[in-house]
């Protein structure tokens, strides 16, 4: 089968990277460790056999082809991995044992924790909180999730296999295109669940990106009356985050302007930019970079809360004083795993497809770019360069035959 496969090459990574840091917003397909190849293609008994329909590029797919990913993380992953993990496909072959049918689209959550290494329930995951399992090195299974994991298939192929326990049924109404959200609407949904605003509070998304748009809308639409500050980069992604229900939208905003829309006032300083008192009362970063993480410290009033949604790695010249100065809490948020919503204890992931299913929640303009699978360099070129396309989910069609110019659309 066709499949895009990552090798590892250590040369080939550390030139990524140093190109990265001179265009951050190209791909160079030549000079990746990805190519587009002829695999074999050999399921995991009991897993169910799918036939991918669309994949999504994440973040950490960019993150890994620009040499950008933290060094820590690479003990959870391992390779050559067939990547994607942001994927709807089609039941082909389900086991004995399963209850899907041939033909029932899925979509596919993509972690791999204890229960599918065949080893016993760490603490997380006897607590359902398995994105964070400890096992994610051991058991049957090399290291890593779907799509960074040598051992088993991601979605950028023709097929893969994934235990039924990670496949949620697509209902008719429910097209390709909106299903294919799913993976980012979860990785929303779990930091919205487990830090939702109280009403009048303040709250700053950073980062207009998938994620950033998503979180918007899973506020409003599970029912936030808390004021919505997005901070956007391009001005489509501030339209778009009107649509998400956004009360403000900041294009680049300064510290003065973000901390006064904010609720905060500029206290003046000799040297460091100012610092601001009062503020917000979360802060989503969907961005995860140094200037997001300084900017998140200073918005944040007494006791605010600071969450970590977009993968960051080093951080340099953080002044952390407003940490203790102001007691903040500060925390990440990884993928998705159970929360509590409406007094029940839920799987994230089920819920985002829920949301999908709602005409209320508004998805008009976040798929934005689909491409073959052979058209693959176009699709990484497109999902980098955002001020350019006018993007913000791109996606691969592994079944989709190329165009003769073999663009995307």
């Amino acid at each position: 089968m066709r499949a895009l496969v990552y090798r590892k090459s250590i040369p080939l990574y550390l030139l990524n990277r140093w190109v990265s840091l001179l265009r951050p917003r190209v791909f160079y397909p030549g000079l990746s460790p990805l190519r587009l190849r002829e695999v074999p293609f050999s399921p995991r008994k009991g897993w169910v056999v799918l036939k991918n329909r669309l994949c999504g590029i994440c973040g950490s797919d960019l993150g890994l082809l620009r040499g950008t990913e933290s060094v820590l993380l690479e003990p959870y992953a391992s390779f050559p991995a067939i990547i994607g993990h942001e994927l709807v496909a089609e039941v082909v072959e389900p086991p004995a044992d399963s209850d899907f049918r041939a033909g029932e689209r899925v979509v596919v959550e993509p972690l791999l924790p204890c229960r599918a290494r065949g080893v016993p329930l760490c603490r997380f995951c006897a607590e359902g909180r398995y994105n964070i399992c400890e096992n994610t090195t051991r058991g049957e299974l090399p290291p890593g999730q779907m799509g960074f994991n040598r051992g088993c298939g991601g979605g950028m192929a023709e097929f893969t296999a994934a235990p039924a326990e990670n496949l949620f049924r697509v209902s008719d109404g429910l097209p390709d295109e909106r299903a294919v959200l799913a993976d980012s609407v979860a990785s929303a949904l779990q930091p919205v669940l487990d830090h939702f605003p109280e009403d009048g509070h303040t709250v700053v998304v950073y980062g207009m990106g998938s994620v950033g748009q998503h979180i918007l809308r899973c506020l409003r639409v599970l029912g936030s009356r808390a004021r919505l500050l997005a901070v956007a980069r391009h001005a489509y992604q501030g339209e778009l985050a009107v649509a998400g229900g956004a009360d403000t939208v900041l294009m680049n905003p300064g510290r003065s302007e973000l901390g006064r829309h904010a609720g905060a006032s500029l206290l003046p300083t000799t040297l460091g930019g100012g610092n601001l008192e009062g503020g917000a009362d979360f802060f989503f970063d969907c961005v995860g970079s140094s200037h997001s993480f300084q900017e998140g410290l200073l918005t944040l009033r007494g006791r605010g809360a600071y969450v970590m949604v977009g993968t960051a790695g080093t951080l340099r010249s953080a002044d952390v004083s407003s940490l203790w100065l102001r007691e903040l809490k500060v925390t990440g948020s990884v993928v998705y795993g159970h929360a509590s919503y409406r007094g029940e204890r839920v799987r994230t992931y089920e819920l985002a497809v829920e949301l999908l299913c709602r005409d209320d929640y508004p998805v008009h303009g976040l798929l934005t770019h689909c491409f073959p699978i052979e058209a693959y360099g176009g699709a990484f070129k497109a999902a980098m360069d955002k001020k350019r396309h006018r993007s913000v989910k791109v996606a691969l069609d592994p079944g989709r035959k190329p165009s003769r110019g073999g663009a995307g659309t």
